[in-house]
């Protein structure tokens, strides 16, 4: 899930600190029969098919992903629905050590927090009523348009409308831009791909279709760490033997029924 970097007020370190306060630091956890290090993880847990509740637990392709990730790398992963806000605020005070969810690599934001190398490719996709006149990305001008606040989905959304404009509503989690669509509240929902798609498979009597446009261009996800953390390195050779083993593909194929383009992936870890 991609979002744009916002500098955590103080109430929303607050709330992070008593979120997590039962957690601790991940150095201060143990497994009991393995000994190993248990990390605490930070999500929001409303971007199916990446993460979301299910029976109670936090599941999805990045909750797969990280999990095999952290084996590989000698660690346990305690991965809590923290939502957005106390999920960056948790990263930069240290109190959690990974963010997992979707969350998109860009030079700003890599200014203040450290990336794994790319595990997945996304790109924006509109999501709108059947009888809502678009075709393509230029049409959303004059639409009400719906995203996930701080996201790349309203990136994508003003950079054709214009940013801030009056047309866009942001609301802070993906499920709630699809209940804003339902309502009509608006007329389309700017979000990434898998997401989109992973929407309108899950409610075939919506009456939702998609689009998506050249003009969106391609965006990567990385797992996201504190600036200066340890885990970076770990975590880069963990994915890249997933990569190498095939655990990757696995989990990738039982997800998206389709084989990954990991040459893309090992491309854009080196540029």
């Amino acid at each position: 899930m991609t979002f744009t970097f916002k500098k955590a007020t103080i109430a929303i370190a607050a709330s992070c600190s008593l979120l997590l306060s039962a957690c601790g630091s991940g150095g201060e956890q143990q497994s009991g029969s393995e000994d190993k290090k248990v990390l605490n993880v930070g999500t929001e847990a409303t971007f199916a098919p990446f993460e979301f509740m299910d029976k109670g637990e936090v599941s999805g392709f990045d909750v797969d992903l990280l999990n095999a990730a952290a084996e590989e790398a000698g660690y346990e992963v305690d991965i809590k629905n923290t939502g957005w806000d106390a999920m960056l605020a948790g990263l930069q005070s240290d109190q959690l050590d990974i963010g997992m969810s979707g969350v998109t690599i860009t030079d700003e934001r890599k200014e203040t927090y450290d990336f794994s190398s790319p595990y997945f490719e996304s790109v924006s996709m509109i999501v709108f009523k059947e009888g809502t006149n678009i075709t393509k990305a230029e049409d959303l001008k004059g639409k009400k348009i719906g995203v996930q606040n701080g996201t790349t989905g309203q990136i994508a959304a003003e950079a054709i409308v214009g940013k801030n404009d009056s047309s866009i509503s942001k609301y802070e989690a993906a499920a709630l831009t699809f209940q804003a669509l339902q309502s009509g509240d608006v007329e389309a929902v700017v979000t990434d791909i898998a997401v989109a798609l992973e929407y309108v498979k899950n409610n075939p009597d919506a009456g939702v279709k998609t689009v998506s446009d050249e003009q969106f261009t391609p965006e990567y996800y990385g797992i996201v760490f504190s600036k200066g953390s340890e885990l970076k390195a770990e975590f880069d050779e963990a994915l890249n033997t997933l990569y190498e083993n095939g655990t990757y593909t696995e989990i990738y194929k039982k997800w998206f029924d389709e084989e990954p383009n990991l040459d893309v992936l090992k491309e854009a870890a080196v540029q």
